[in-house]
């Protein structure tokens, strides 16, 4: 199991239309990746008038159910840290590289 002080951290997020994006940082405590056909950020939450998370918070990556990605190993992500951004869906894990 990876402690959390392991886990890698969302370095940028540019996805402005997320409420836990705080000028370009992420500051959920921790965010999913993964869904069945690409790697999608599972916090993502479009909300204009909230913004959630905790200010100066930097996201950890706690779960990626990309298997197929060279960076999971049981599951846990093992990139020194992530970047999310837009692609395939609103919020995607630009880090993710298939194996």
């Amino acid at each position: 199991m990876t402690a959390a002080m392991e886990m890698p951290r969302v370095q940028e997020c540019v996805v402005s239309a997320c409420a836990y994006n705080h000028t370009g940082d992420c500051n959920a405590f921790a965010i999913t990746i993964g869904s069945m056909d690409h790697a999608h950020c599972h916090t993502f939450i479009e909300m204009p008038a909230v913004r959630a998370g905790i200010d100066g918070q930097v996201a950890q990556v706690g779960a990626c159910q990309r298997a197929d990605c060279r960076h999971n190993e049981q599951l846990e992500c093992q990139a020194p840290s992530i970047r999310v951004g837009p692609d395939a869906d609103m919020a995607d894990c630009m880090t993710y590289s298939h194996r």
